[in-house]
C-alpha cells in the first residue's frame, strides 16, 4: 500500500470518527433542548392557572391588592423570561434569568398563601381548592422536568468536556449548558399551596 492510500484511509477514518463525535454532541444538545421544552409546558400551565387562582382569592381579599398585583407581576415577568428562554434554551443566560424568575414568583405565591390563611372564607372554597390542587400537581410535574432536564445537561456537558469531544465542541461552538437551578436552595421544593 503507497503512502498517499495510507494517509487517505487514516484521513476517512478521522472524518468518519469526528462526524460520529460531532453527531453525538448534536444529539445530547437536543435531548437537553427537549427536557427544557417540558419545563416549558409546564410552566405554561402553571402561568395560566395563577391568575385564575388570584381572581378568586381577590373576591375574598378586597384588602390586599398589593399582594394579588405582586403575584400578577412576578407571574407574567417569569412568563416573559420562560419564553425567551423556550426559544433559546441552550442560552445560559436566559435559562439563568428565568430561574431568578421564578424564584421571585416562588416569593409572592408563598406571600399570597401567608396572606390567604387569614381569609377561612377562601380556603372553604371548592374553586380556590381546586385550582390549589391543579397548581401543586402542577409544581410536582415541574420539578421532575426540572429533574430531566438537569440529568440531560450534566449528560451533554459531560460528553463535551470530555477528549476528543472537547475538541470538536471548541471547534463548532457548543458552548456549555446550565442548569434551570433556582439561585436559593430554599425554594428547590415547589410551591405548596394548602388550605387545610
Amino acid at each position: 500500500m503507497s503512502a498517499s492510500a495510507i494517509l487517505l484511509v487514516l484521513l476517512i477514518a478521522f472524518l468518519g470518527f469526528a462526524a460520529i463525535v460531532y453527531n453525538k454532541l448534536v444529539a445530547q444538545k437536543n435531548q437537553f433542548k427537549n427536557a427544557f421544552s417540558q419545563i416549558d409546558v409546564q410552566l405554561q400551565r402553571r402561568y395560566e392557572l395563577i391568575p385564575n387562582l388570584v381572581e378568586v382569592a381577590r373576591g375574598y381579599m378586597k384588602h390586599e391588592n398589593e399582594t394579588l398585583v405582586g403575584v400578577t407581576e412576578a407571574r407574567n415577568t417569569a412568563s416573559e423570561k420562560a419564553k425567551a428562554a423556550a426559544a433559546a434554551p441552550d442560552d445560559a443566560g436566559l435559562v439563568g434569568a428565568l430561574a431568578g424568575a421564578e424564584k421571585s414568583l416562588a416569593g409572592a405565591m408563598g406571600r399570597l398563601n401567608v396572606v390567604m390563611e387569614a381569609y377561612p372564607d377562601l380556603k372553604a372554597d371548592q374553586q380556590m381548592q381546586d385550582l390549589a390542587s391543579e397548581l401543586t400537581t402542577t409544581d410536582n410535574r415541574v420539578a421532575y422536568a426540572r429533574q430531566a432536564y438537569s440529568d440531560a445537561v450534566m449528560r451533554y456537558n459531560t460528553y463535551r468536556e470530555q477528549f476528543p469531544a472537547n475538541i470538536l465542541a471548541g471547534a463548532f461552538s457548543f458552548k456549555e449548558a446550565d442548569l434551570f437551578e433556582l439561585e436559593d436552595k430554599s425554594h428547590a421544593e415547589p410551591v405548596r399551596v394548602s388550605f387545610a
